[in-house]
């Protein structure tokens, strides 16, 4: 009974539901918030339902100031620029709203506005965390809209460190929102390849936090039912933009995938993380593409929870039965087998190459693999990606 040790948190208070989005000025009061900076992506600040979301502000007399010089995969000079104004305008909370780089990069804002220390003082190594000064962070109501990273359950942000090009990951537990808006609403009309891009990160989260090593056993039943919801409804999703049900199926698939993955990742995102922050991949979609090659790797580790998973979900075949599942979900959404199908005129020598798998043996996530990634080993992997 020794190695039954371990250490378990959940998540936070999640209104869940089409529609809800009507109660973010109830979210706010809730939380304190009379003065929100509303951070959303560039993209998403042009559409109709960022439009239509200030209207329910404006309507409720909420003062607040948009910011949206995020990019895709957030690096240090947005959070400087997104801390300036929250400063500036005396903001007392953040509206995190969009995809996993609003969401990562409100939560930051919010966390580091008023600390006195560099960010990277609070990297998730150790109990570093307890550096920060807990009572000047700022609460957060997150607005999920879309169904992957699940950083709106998170207590962490990824943020890019741009002068090594490393992804860093920024943790303190008050870095979870006080209170999430989960609309499945909000996802109708998501353009496919964000839908597949996203639904795969949270497909990679449910798996990896699965075959994680460690006693975790109620992060494992949360992630086979998020690996079978997402199997289920991501196709449908996508064939279907409009398919509420599967949006809804798809946006709890994306909450519980980072709810387990406080179990661990491993070297799907090991990999996928240098490969994002040198050539500013979807985070998503480069998972995806390393999935089977990772889970092939991992094979002699996690074939016999794998078998479980595969009966579960109704899949025949044990292990064998589920990679294929894997490629052919792969297939039909359009996902490139290989990174060169990522990457527009991929070029990678063995100096880039060696660069890569440094990165990745070092990652956060790396530990978390249920077989130790070493460099021979990243290089090897990261070949396949490349040749498929």
């Amino acid at each position: 009974m020794t190695t039954l040790v371990s250490k378990w948190n959940y998540p936070t208070t999640v209104r869940f539901g089409a529609g809800r989005i009507s109660e973010l000025p109830d979210a706010l009061a809730v939380t304190g918030i009379k003065h929100p900076l509303f951070v959303t992506d560039p993209g998403l600040a042009k559409l109709p339902v960022v439009a239509d979301t200030l209207k329910i502000l404006d309507a409720a007399k909420i003062p607040y100031r948009v910011f949206s010089e995020v990019k895709p995969n957030p690096v240090e000079s947005n959070l400087n620029a997104g801390i300036a104004v929250f400063n500036e305008g005396g903001h007392d909370g953040v509206i995190a709203f969009g995809g996993g780089s609003a969401l990562d990069l409100g939560k930051l804002i919010a966390f580091q506005a008023h600390q006195t220390r560099p960010v990277w003082d609070f990297e998730d190594i150790g109990d570093w965390w307890t550096r920060a000064d807990a009572d000047r962070i700022a609460p957060i109501v997150a607005v999920p809209t879309t169904a992957g990273t699940g950083s709106e359950v998170g207590r962490a942000g990824v943020i890019t460190h741009e002068a090594s090009h490393t992804k860093k990951v920024i943790f303190h537990p008050k870095m979870l929102p006080a209170i999430v808006i989960a609309d499945p609403a909000l996802t109708v009309g998501m353009p496919s390849f964000i839908t597949v891009g996203t639904g795969m990160d949270a497909l990679a989260h449910c798996l990896e936090a699965y075959c994680a090593p460690g006693y975790h056993p109620m992060a494992d039943g949360i992630a086979v039912e998020g690996v079978r919801l997402v199997l289920e409804n991501l196709p449908k999703a996508v064939a279907d933009g409009k398919d509420l049900t599967a949006r809804a199926h798809m946006m709890s698939a994306a909450a519980m995938g980072a709810t387990a993955f406080q179990k661990g990742l491993g070297a799907i995102h090991s990999l996928s993380h240098p490969i994002g922050a040198l050539y500013d991949t979807h985070h998503g979609m480069t998972n995806a593409v390393f999935m089977p090659y990772v889970l092939a790797f991992n094979r002699e580790a996690v074939e016999e929870r794998i078998d479980r998973l595969a009966a579960y979900c109704g899949i025949a075949g044990g292990f064998d039965g589920f990679a294929a599942v894997i490629l052919k979900l792969r297939q039909d959404l359009g996902v490139p087998h290989t990174l060169g199908g990522l990457i527009k005129d991929l070029a990678m020598d063995d100096a880039r190459k060696d660069l890569i798998a440094e990165m990745a043996i070092i990652d956060p996530t790396a530990g978390g693999n249920p077989v130790r990634l070493t460099k021979d080993a990243a290089l090897s992997l990261l070949d396949q990606a490349i040749a498929g």
